[in-house]
């Protein structure tokens, strides 16, 4: 079984910076997409930024020219740069990965989330 766990959340001044990681574990074969979205209190969980394997990324236009996300394969980790961070950003981080093992079988997992709280 795939698994995912983030870090690097915690409490940042507006205009502040965090940097989160994801790293998985287990034995798959390869790793498709990877991605990160955020959940505020009382709201749906939102796409922020996903990456592929080949390094293609995506935006929600709320984040784009503030947030960067990369990923290292070899270390099956996926990094998300947040500048200029703002109140709005505040919620539960979780990452998502979808890939295969090397039985074939498909995967599409998620960590554990990490808190983001933006205020002054």
């Amino acid at each position: 079984q795939v698994q995912l766990v983030e870090s690097g959340g915690g409490l940042v001044q507006p205009g502040g910076s965090l940097r989160l990681s994801c790293a998985a574990s287990g034995r798959v074969r390869s790793i498709n997409a990877m991605a990160w979205y955020r959940q505020a209190p009382g709201k749906q969980r939102d796409l922020v930024a996903t990456i592929t394997s080949g390094g293609s990324t995506n935006y929600a236009d709320s984040v784009k020219g503030r947030f960067t996300i990369s990923r290292d394969n070899a270390k099956k980790t996926v990094y998300l740069q947040m500048n200029s961070l703002k109140p709005d950003d505040t919620g539960v981080y979780y990452c998502n990965a979808d890939g295969t093992y090397y039985s074939g079988r498909r995967f599409d997992s998620w960590g554990q989330g990490t808190q983001v709280t933006v205020s002054s």
